[in-house]
């Protein structure tokens, strides 16, 4: 973020007339040159008065020249500090100071104006093993739909040719200008495209889904069946390339879908790409089809957003450790919500609200999704916890996305056909 150092300079224009601070703010709290919060600040301006809305928290003030005031007030009417700014084109630095006399250094930078959506066509040239923080290789507004293509799991690309190392390498990473930490990133799934007639998968269970006793009979049996996958893209099924006799005529329906979708985590954070979390990553649920919305917490400025792992289809668990692991070409609509949904990822279709939990367990991974959809109930439809319940309870359905990556994500959702009488309020 080169604004937060430029901005951090002393600033020597006075223009005559006072500058135009309406519109949407990100203020960055700072401690010795890092951030350590941020949160909007939503700006009007009348004559030189000036008042807004931050988080949970109002202003009031004025604006002079390129020198603005403004005292800050919670909602129960405490005034918490003055803020004082010096604005210089889209930055400003300054100093809240509180009532005890201490002062603390503030940033604001302007957030875009929302911009017409368009259609952004990437070809990638380069792909990331890990989720983190990295020079985006594309930068578009919030609304925009991306058009762009996904290596297998292995580094392949349509023509089967070897484009990165293996390890679900990852396209992107995707800036969203607008998103700041603390929103919500909506990634709406348009369209996925098996680009080839080939897949690959794993040929044995893993030991994660297995008991004991079971994992170590079939580790001594032959391997006499392959990973290796047909794809009749036309005709929407697969089988195995060089099947047993028993499986000559198996066939599966094909259903696409994204393994790897997910944010840079906080901080300096990086985890790899067979990783999953709070951030999304290896999240490897067959529910990430076309037509899936999933929301993903904002930790870094812009998002930073990296898509990969395609499968053509995939049981629930992802049982032998690689699904049907193909390229593909995908479509996105990529969109920022200001203000946090959730902390860990939530997704929703044309039928279902559903929640994921990540976790080193089982039991809980399931305690994080069905809280994150008690969560959700009472943010969007304003049930208590009891009225939540009675939902839950009734209409809830569970299901294992995976059980073999390093953390397990168990995802809990509810049929919005029950929910038709209830008025939503956000």
């Amino acid at each position: 973020m080169r604004f937060l150092a430029a901005a951090l300079l002393a600033f020597v224009a006075t223009p005559a007339c006072a500058a135009d601070v309406a519109g949407t703010w990100a203020l960055y709290a700072m401690n010795r040159g890092e951030v350590t919060d941020v949160t909007r600040l939503e700006l009007s301006v009348t004559g030189n008065a000036v008042s807004g809305k931050g988080r949970d928290f109002t202003v009031s003030g004025t604006i002079n020249g390129d020198d603005l005031i403004f005292t800050a007030a919670r909602s129960d009417g405490f005034a918490f500090g003055t803020f004082a700014f010096h604005i210089s084109g889209a930055d400003a630095a300054g100093t809240l100071k509180r009532p005890n006399n201490t002062t603390d250094q503030f940033v604001l930078h302007r957030l875009p104006a929302r911009a017409t959506p368009k259609t952004v066509t990437f070809e990638p040239k380069t792909y990331h093993r890990l989720f983190g923080p990295a020079e985006p290789a594309l930068r578009i507004n919030a609304g925009d739909t991306v058009r762009t293509t996904t290596l297998d799991a292995s580094g392949m690309d349509a023509d089967g040719k070897s484009q990165a190392l293996g390890g679900n390498p990852q396209t992107g990473p995707i800036y969203v200008a607008g998103a700041i930490p603390g929103d919500t990133l909506a990634v709406t799934i348009l369209r996925i495209r098996l680009n080839r007639p080939t897949a690959h998968s794993g040929a044995v269970i893993e030991d994660a889904a297995l008991t004991t006793e079971y994992a170590s009979q079939i580790r001594r049996e032959p391997r006499n069946v392959g990973g290796d996958w047909k794809l009749d893209i036309a005709g929407g099924t697969a089988t195995p390339a060089q099947p047993s006799e028993k499986l000559k005529d198996f066939r599966v329906p094909l259903k696409p879908m994204i393994g790897g979708i997910g944010v840079a985590p906080a901080r300096d954070e990086a985890f790899r790409t067979n990783q999953l979390g709070y951030y999304g990553g290896n999240l490897d649920y067959n529910g990430l089809t076309e037509g899936t919305t999933l929301y993903l917490p904002v930790a870094r400025e812009g998002g930073l957003l990296y898509i990969g792992d395609v499968h053509a289809a995939q049981g629930a668990g992802e049982l032998t450790g690689d699904a049907l692991e193909t390229s593909a070409e995908v479509e996105l609509k990529i969109d920022v919500r200001p203000g946090a949904m959730a902390t860990a990822p939530l997704a929703e279709n044309a039928d279902f609200l559903m929640s994921m939990g990540v976790a080193g367990s089982m039991e809980a991974a399931t305690r994080q999704a069905v809280t994150g959809l008690a969560q959700w109930l009472s943010r969007d439809y304003g049930l208590s916890s009891y009225e939540a319940a009675l939902v839950l309870g009734a209409a809830a359905k569970i299901e294992i996305a995976e059980v073999v990556d390093p953390q397990i994500n168990i995802v809990a959702k509810v049929p919005k056909s029950v929910l038709t009488s209830l008025k939503k309020i956000n």
